[in-house]
């Protein structure tokens, strides 16, 4: 990848697969000039670009089989809307400099994840009365104490980290590097074996790599702790569905919340939909009000850089699938 050099404010065009009213917003926060980029398949660039703002594709769409366009070598920055790098074409990071939104969405999808662990300790919503037959009492999880078991420790897992130890739960976390977790109380385990046996509550918060690819395999939910929780916030296809599904029938695993799936969505009539025992969304945990103003705030910092020649922040390394 290569670096920028510096460019006067005037001579820098942007295409944005945002919204043309995010992109009226972009516009007016830098003073540049935005071109609109319908999102999806990349098949045009407007003549002259230099930056590319791009967004993941619309759902059931794929990125990877699309060609360059034309005029894609004269693009010199890429900045995504979205921290994983496996929803783009292996061309869009063979040139220009790519930079992730690492951190944009990491407070909300943590808050996500404290949902949905609160949501089943809680039996939230069959405690809600809507007449009086429904009256009963239930037995109510303490979340205070139990543990909760990190696959991965990025910006997320430090994030769910902090907020998860102030409320009193256990973090253990297993990441690929020896790198410290730089939040203390978090313990560090040797293998996806010891995180799944340990996890009350296990997040998947890991890239999508080849080494990741099914981390979650009929093997790996052998070692379940009675209980466990899966949530998956990262990718997809880091689950075995079908291991999964065996798992959930079998109780060995007693709740699946699952916010990203493979492919997604996933086809009408699957075993996820209407399950007793998963909880789906549609990749939504990231999605707040704060989500576009964050990623223009992101791309607000690292143009100032572009605009000096200065390297960017958070440059995509391909190797590590982030």
């Amino acid at each position: 990848m290569t670096q920028t050099t510096s460019l006067n404010q005037g001579d820098i065009i942007v295409a944005s697969q945002f919204d043309p009213k995010v992109n009226a917003l972009l516009a007016q926060r830098t003073g540049l000039a935005v071109r609109d980029v319908p999102p999806g398949p990349l098949t045009a660039l407007p003549r002259g670009a230099d930056v590319l703002f791009a967004l993941p594709a619309p759902k059931g769409q794929t990125l990877l089989q699309t060609p360059a366009p034309a005029g894609w070598n004269e693009v010199r920055w890429v900045q995504l809307a979205s921290v994983g790098i496996d929803y783009y074409p292996d061309w869009l990071f063979d040139g220009p400099v790519v930079t992730s939104a690492r951190g944009t969405a990491s407070v909300a999808i943590a808050e996500y994840v404290l949902a949905a662990i609160f949501t089943a300790a809680k039996h939230i919503p069959e405690i809600w009365l809507g007449q009086a037959a429904d009256w009963r009492r239930l037995s109510l999880g303490l979340v205070q104490g139990t543990t909760l078991g990190l696959y991965g420790f990025g910006s997320i897992g430090q994030a769910l980290a902090q907020r998860a130890l102030a409320l009193g739960i256990k973090v253990v976390a297993l990441r690929r590097s020896d790198a410290p977790f730089g939040v203390e109380g978090v313990e560090r385990v040797d293998s996806l074996d010891q995180l799944v046996a340990r996890s009350d509550h296990l997040v998947l918060a890991a890239p999508s790599t080849a080494e990741t690819r099914h981390a979650i395999s009929r093997s790996a939910l052998a070692h379940a702790r009675p209980g466990l929780h899966l949530i998956n916030i990262a990718r997809g296809n880091l689950v075995d569905h079908q291991a999964l599904l065996d798992a959930l029938n079998e109780g060995k695993v007693a709740l699946a919340t699952l916010d990203v799936t493979d492919p997604e969505p996933l086809p009408a009539g699957h075993a996820f939909y209407g399950h007793p025992r998963v909880r789906l969304s549609p990749h939504i945990s990231p999605s707040t009000d704060q989500i576009v103003p964050a990623l223009i705030d992101k791309f607000v910092l690292n143009l100032d850089r572009f605009r000096s020649g200065e390297p960017l922040t958070d440059v995509v390394d391909t190797a590590r699938g982030y």
